[in-house]
């Protein structure tokens, strides 16, 4: 596999890593119809673990089926296909080969009680991601939760044993917890915060949502206005949090989020686009919709990211 000027210029910005991890991000940056460009389009699909099948998949019942989203990512052209263990397994064999899959290594569900805190369990191990034929394993961590600093030990561990058999690490950094107010779980100063510490803890790519120009922290917010940090627009926050992923020189792609508008999916791509984000890893606004509507709206998506819409 050939290489694109813009995907080394990428891989140059992970230095101490080896030659398997490297591998595999070049892998999944040359997959499909955005293969080359430095941008990708990732379909992630934990939704069923996270808020339950009825929720996930009612609205589309062929979306219950494992083999489905095998499919929509393959017909979609998109660069990768992100799940937990168990639907990642019911089409393995059938799809070998055909899409770059990542693992999803931990998982929440809905059944758990207010007291519980934010958490979530280990579902999933590397020898799981090198069985079947994975390109990374990817992990949820909690910034603002009590239980942080333990799943920020749990994923340095993983991430550990992943980088030594040559698999890279996606961390989905989603703030909530008893540190963080429901309007802080999309304000800027913490989007930006939450990738600055899933750089921090070795992610090769960094999942975070695209935010708000709400200011949570008054230290920081001192800052902001101090400094004069643009956050106006969507575009300029996705360029700030590129900034503190390491200035850019780590993968970011943004979630889609709940289902909504065409056109407010559109025009966040445009602004991930616009702002330097490399790209969306976007589920339900695809896969609640019928096949056609989410191949059309993937589409769609890849020639914004190819500047052509």
């Amino acid at each position: 596999m050939r290489t694109t000027r813009a995907v080394q210029a990428i891989l140059k910005n992970y230095e101490g890593e080896n030659p398997g991890v490297k591998g595999n991000l070049a892998r999944m940056l040359m997959e499909g119809k955005l293969g080359g460009t430095g941008k990708m389009v990732i379909l992630p699909v934990d939704q069923g673990f996270e808020h339950g099948p009825a929720r996930s998949f009612a609205v589309n019942p062929a979306a219950y089926d494992p083999l489905y989203h095998y499919r929509l990512a393959i017909d979609a052209g998109l660069s990768a296909y992100a799940a937990p263990l168990g639907m990642l397994e019911a089409g393995a064999d059938s799809f070998a080969g055909q899409i770059p899959t990542i693992l999803k290594a931990n998982s929440a569900n809905s059944l758990m009680s207010p007291s519980a805190g934010k958490n979530q369990a280990v579902t999933a191990s590397v020898n799981d991601a090198l069985r079947l034929g994975c390109s990374a394993i990817g992990f949820t961590i909690y910034p603002g939760s009590d239980m942080a600093l333990d799943m920020f030990e749990e994923i340095r561990a993983l991430r550990e044993e992943a980088a030594s058999v040559g698999l890279p690490t996606v961390i989905w950094s989603y703030p909530r917890g008893e540190a963080i107010t429901k309007e802080g779980e999309t304000a800027i100063d913490i989007a930006a915060y939450a990738a600055q510490i899933a750089a921090l803890l070795g992610a090769h790519i960094i999942k975070i949502k695209l935010s708000t120009d709400h200011l949570m922290l008054p230290e920081a917010k001192k800052v902001y206005e101090a400094e004069k940090v643009d956050i106006s627009t969507q575009a300029k926050r996705v360029a700030h949090c590129m900034q503190a992923a390491f200035a850019g020189r780590r993968i970011v792609v943004f979630s889609g989020g709940a289902k909504k508008g065409e056109g407010s999916v559109y025009d966040d791509a445009r602004a991930i686009r616009d702002g330097g984000g490399n790209g969306s890893i976007i589920g339900r606004n695809t896969f609640q919709r019928p096949r056609d509507e989410a191949l059309a709206m993937l589409g769609q998506l890849i020639d914004i990211y190819k500047g052509k819409a």
